[in-house]
């Protein structure tokens, strides 16, 4: 069975790793969906489609898995009505989509997908906004991601780019 999860993943933190732990204890192959891939350079979505494979990739490296984990951008369309078909086009067949995402929900399950929820880990600590706002302020960070992804995030020199954009100097 393979199931997708998707995400924009900005970035990946704890909470997410959490996610694809579990879900690979249910599936043999699992599809990792970066959503809003086109998107970067912002305070909402500051890393590349590029940059935030790295740091999936990276992270999924820690789990030390044998299953199949494919990373996929998916960019968007802006019509819901036919977002789940461009999303089957751009990724392999899957069984299950993994969300916890009212409206990915709602489409998958609408276009007859099986869709689980996946609840949410630790969402005060874990959660994109919080630790961009962190890393934008110069609070600790690190220590709500995988340390993979503070490697990368570190080597594209990602808090100063996220520094730029909201016009702060530390």
């Amino acid at each position: 069975m393979r199931g997708l999860f998707i995400g924009r993943f900005q970035p990946y933190h704890l909470g997410h790793h959490e996610v694809v732990k579990r879900i690979l204890n249910e599936v043999d192959e699992l599809i990792i969906g970066i959503g809003s891939a086109q998107e970067s350079h912002t305070l909402e979505n500051p890393f590349t489609a590029g940059e935030r494979i790295m740091m999936i990739s990276r992270a999924i490296e820690e789990l030390k898995t044998n299953k199949k984990v494919y990373i996929i951008p998916l960019e968007d369309i802006y019509r819901n009505s036919l977002w789940v078909s461009h999303v089957y086009s751009m990724t392999p067949h899957f069984d299950v989509v993994y969300t916890n995402n009212p409206l990915v929900h709602r489409l998958f399950a609408e276009a007859n997908f099986k869709v689980v929820k996946t609840g949410l880990v630790n969402r005060q600590e874990y959660h994109g906004t919080e630790i961009r706002r962190k890393m934008l302020e110069g609070e600790d960070w690190e220590s709500f991601v995988p340390k993979s992804v503070a490697e990368v995030i570190k080597e594209i020199r990602g808090i100063e780019r996220i520094r730029e954009i909201a016009g702060r100097d530390f």
